[in-house]
């Protein structure tokens, strides 16, 4: 059965804590964080704990020669268990996947085969095809940077908390779409609360991750927002002393998608927040308020010349027609000046 969806992780973990398992998965993709994920979960609940000893193999692309040499391992029987577990890791550097077909064909059903193929996808359509018909496909695709917040809300829910919507934009502004990195800062963020608090703050965030809660990307946009030519001036000021934390191509990477969001927003049939909500698919009125905020700011000539502008200091910032000016905080600020005028 293919699971081609990163959504359709959950069914997957599922049936995995259920202890239903399939006897050959593939876990492929450029997100590493799902395919570690549900790797890690069959490990854990695969077998028990005095099991593992005989029964639990784990093997790298680094140090395996051929797939001969993991079809060999999926044949064995288990010893004193109802199943064994074979993991290859890095399985994108091992050669002879064709060698995979022949046990395909006939899968020993008390082997756990999880075959974690990272940075891409396996191309040879039979392996693939043949995978689908008795175990588990599963793609794991990088998350866009507008799906962030929703990881974001949807991770600190799992622990029973809540987040501030601010908190939840500086996290993903400052990270990005790195999950395994984004996962753990917020592992941490959860454990740093006080006792008693069930909310992760932007002061909890800027005390424990460092970013600045008044100093960030978040509040850079909404001064561009709402023309806070004042508050715009001291952010990039505040960016230009602290380059390493505020890099330009994250900062225009912001900039762009809410620009290009905005664009969408002016042929939105209903120009509610709601209406909004449901056209970017936002997930709280708070970030489709900004929206709404921008429209009234900017009509769309203004946003389809900002867009222009903001693909020519991308270019720019990679040294495409740099002219006098190429320093980043030089054209931050340039940019920054132009949008707002």
């Amino acid at each position: 059965m293919a699971k081609k969806d990163t959504n359709q992780h959950i069914a997957i973990l599922q049936d995995i804590r259920n202890k239903q398992f399939k006897p050959v998965y593939l876990l492929m993709g450029e997100e590493s964080y799902y395919i570690d994920l549900i790797c890690n979960a069959i490990i854990e609940y695969a077998l028990q704990d005095w099991e593992r000893d005989f029964n639990q193999t784990i093997l790298y692309g680094a140090d395996v020669d051929d797939f001969a040499i993991v079809v060999n391992a999926a044949k064995r029987f288990p010893m004193m268990a109802e199943r064994q577990l074979i993991v290859v890791k890095e399985a994108q550097n091992i050669k002879g996947v064709d060698n995979l077909l022949y046990y395909l064909q006939k899968p020993l059903m008390s082997t756990i085969l999880v075959i974690c193929y990272k940075n891409g996808t396996l191309k040879n359509k039979k392996i693939v095809t043949g995978i689908e018909q008795i175990g588990v496909v599963y793609e794991s695709k990088k998350l866009y940077e507008n799906q962030l917040p929703a990881f974001i809300n949807n991770y600190i829910a799992a622990k029973n908390l809540s987040i501030d919507p601010k908190a939840t934009s500086m996290m993903a502004d400052f990270i990005g779409p790195d999950l395994s990195r984004l996962s753990g800062e917020l592992d941490k963020l959860s454990l740093s609360l006080p006792e008693g608090s069930m909310r992760i703050t932007p002061e909890l965030v800027e005390r424990n991750v460092g970013i600045s809660k008044d100093y960030n990307n978040y509040e850079l946009l909404n001064a561009i927002v709402t023309k806070d030519v004042a508050k715009a001036t001291r952010i990039v000021r505040y960016f230009e002393q602290n380059p390493k934390n505020n890099p330009l191509i994250v900062t225009i990477n912001v900039l762009f998608n809410f620009f290009a969001n905005l664009m969408l927003c002016y042929y939105s049939p209903d120009k509610s927040e709601s209406g909004i909500m449901k056209e970017l698919n936002l997930r709280s009125s708070f970030q489709a308020r900004d929206y709404t905020i921008a429209m009234r700011t900017y009509n769309a000539f203004k946003c389809i010349d900002i867009i222009a502008l903001i693909r020519l200091y991308d270019a720019r910032s990679k040294g495409i027609g740099s002219g006098a000016s190429s320093n980043d905080s030089d054209l931050l600020r340039e940019l920054v000046f132009k949008i707002m005028h």
